[in-house]
């Protein structure tokens, strides 16, 4: 059920922007690599990841890719990438694939997962 849902969604991103498709696809491969426990499933009109616990979700909007963290709050934020006033929640904004390196998404994608696992 979550494969057809996720599938419905992805093809509406590429449908509408093939740029951030493939930004979507390269955060799914690189979330769904961090371990084997990682699942994921369509809510909030985005994808949000759990590994026991959700950590983040990914979210295409009109001119970005947004990577957002419920407990983003919490993380160390080493290269000053997050965004977010809130209580909790922070999020990054990406434009391209470059921006997975320039923003040193994997790094920030651990922290998350490891978060989730102390909570």
């Amino acid at each position: 059920m979550y494969a057809d849902r996720i599938a419905r969604l992805l093809e509406d991103i590429r449908f509408l922007d093939s740029g951030r498709f493939e930004l979507v696809q390269a955060l799914r491969e690189i979330i769904l690599g961090l371990d084997s426990s990682v699942s994921e499933e369509v809510k909030y009109g985005g994808i949000l990841f759990s590994a026991g616990k959700p950590f983040c979700g990914v979210f295409s909007y009109a001119k970005h890719v947004s990577l957002e963290f419920g407990a983003g709050a919490s993380l160390p934020d080493k290269f000053n990438v997050l965004e977010g006033e809130g209580k909790l929640r922070r999020h990054i904004k990406l434009a391209s694939t470059h921006d997975i390196t320039d923003k040193h998404i994997r790094e920030y994608l651990v922290l998350a997962l490891k978060a989730s696992a102390t909570l």
